[in-house]
């Protein structure tokens, strides 16, 4: 019986109770990696990434809230320049873990303050743009104007819902083009067919080149 419930100790709680409810803030989401409860994290690369990273030219990359950052590997072991940040410590730690010899390229820092050391190619939505209230998407979309030059890449995964709750809190496409249009043109989309659960029929793959 000790054992067994030695055992059931050490599983994440199935009904995490939680204090911090506003995801804009930091502690937020540390109080979700420390209690294990992360149901958007995918457990992997997806597809559409790598097939992006098969077909496109190594670029200096940036991730905006990478939570476990399986990504960064993937990319720097491609040969691309990676960084991922995330205003979270416990975030950042979680990644560290998980990432080994490339946890050096995981950085605790706030997005919208964050000045890259070179100039970027891309940065990688992934999860980042849902995950805070609707009411900072247009900071969003102007800090990623900001951190591109003109012909650089922000690609990734964005997540079309109308339910009014989050996070993840969902977009129309409408309004995610009035949001980018000025400053961004859509140069390829595709269905995502590996999506988790929590994304499952409401992402799509879709890359946008920044405007000269």
């Amino acid at each position: 019986m000790a054992k067994s419930d030695s055992k059931s100790a050490s599983k994440p709680d199935p009904n995490p109770k939680f204090s911090h409810r506003d995801p804009s803030h930091p502690d937020f989401w540390s109080e979700r990696f420390e209690q294990d409860f992360t149901p958007w994290d995918t457990g992997g690369v997806p597809q559409a990434l790598q097939q992006y990273v098969a077909r496109a030219k190594p670029a200096a990359t940036l991730i905006p809230g990478c939570g476990s950052g399986y990504e960064v590997a993937f990319l720097a072991e491609a040969g691309w320049d990676v960084t991922a940040i995330d205003f979270s410590s416990a975030a950042v730690d979680a990644a560290r873990k998980v990432l080994g010899k490339w946890s050096e390229r995981v950085l605790q820092a706030d997005f919208f303050t964050y000045q890259p050391q070179q100039p970027l190619g891309l940065i990688y939505e992934r999860a980042f743009l849902c995950a805070l209230p609707p009411a900072r998407r247009a900071a969003i979309v102007s800090r990623w104007a900001e951190l591109l030059p003109a012909a650089g890449t922000l690609a990734g995964f964005f997540y079309f819902d109308d339910a009014p709750k989050g996070p993840p809190f969902g977009i129309s496409r409408v309004e995610l083009e009035r949001l980018l249009h000025t400053d961004f043109e859509l140069a390829n989309e595709q269905d995502v067919t590996d999506s988790i659960t929590v994304f499952a029929g409401k992402e799509r793959w879709m890359e946008w080149r920044r405007r000269g």
